[in-house]
């Protein structure tokens, strides 16, 4: 038997990375999954290499109707909805004196906004299986400061807070909510256009296990929320980022 079997999970940024991760491991596991992205083509094409299990619909997370509409499609195709993983995100890379007001926005409504909306739009679906669990995906950036990241850093830890006030709302219906917070994870938001080849230096630099996380090592957290193993979990940090927020390592000191 599958860890989630007869489940039905919806995940954000499902066309590729870690999303695209999540849902290949959700279906492995016994799941159906609903995929969720603006990058159409690719979201289609991993859907229908997962087969019947897998239904992919555009979903633009900081418009109200496309997460009516996406929800609505998950419950006329498989009948329910029990699990929401909101993965989707987008990084902006600038000092404070230098982000434009429409840049730092542009992450809010994304990474926020998205989270919120997602968590509102869910709950009657949820409630109506009997209960559920929500994941809502933050980052090491939600749990400490990092330079030149203002509007990443500030929208996952409003991540943390909107998981934690959730949680105390929907725990009489059975509905879990809990944050990931990943370090760096090689997906193309960290290696493709938006960030250097420095940058991706200076993450495995600082990091105690110098190197970078795999999409399927968060996966395998996010399964693992998603799952009734973490059935008494509810508004909880889970951190996966090779012990970037443990402390700090003295160079040169054995």
């Amino acid at each position: 038997m599958g860890r989630l079997d007869g489940k039905v999970a919806l995940i954000t940024g499902a066309a590729r990375g870690q999303g695209e991760a999540e849902a290949r491991l959700f279906v492995s596991e016994g799941a159906r999954v609903v995929l969720g992205d603006v990058l159409d083509e690719a979201g289609e094409k991993v859907a229908v290499g997962l087969g019947d299990a897998a239904l992919y619909q555009h979903l633009d997370v900081t418009r109200e109707q496309d997460w009516q509409s996406i929800v609505a499609a998950a419950t006329g195709r498989f009948g329910r909805l029990d699990v929401l993983v909101n993965n989707a995100g987008i990084l902006h890379t600038e000092s404070l004196e230098q982000t434009r007001v429409e840049d730092f926005m542009r992450v809010v409504h994304v990474n926020q906004l998205g989270v919120f909306l997602g968590m509102k739009t869910v709950i009657p679906a949820l409630r109506a299986a009997g209960g559920g669990s929500i994941v809502n995906v933050s980052s090491n950036a939600g749990l400490e400061g990092i330079s030149h990241m203002v509007s990443y850093v500030s929208t996952k830890w409003a991540v943390r807070g909107m998981t934690k006030t959730a949680a105390l709302e929907l725990a009489p219906d059975g509905i879990r909510v809990n944050s990931v917070h990943p370090g760096g994870v090689a997906t193309p938001m960290i290696l493709g256009d938006e960030a250097t080849a420095s940058g991706t230096e200076q993450i495995m630099s600082g990091t105690p296990m110098r190197r970078m996380a795999e999409p399927g090592e968060i996966a395998s957290l996010v399964l693992f929320l998603a799952s009734d193993e973490s059935s008494y979990s509810t508004g909880s940090e889970f951190v996966a980022d090779g012990g970037m927020t443990a402390g700090h390592v003295l160079q040169g000191v054995e």
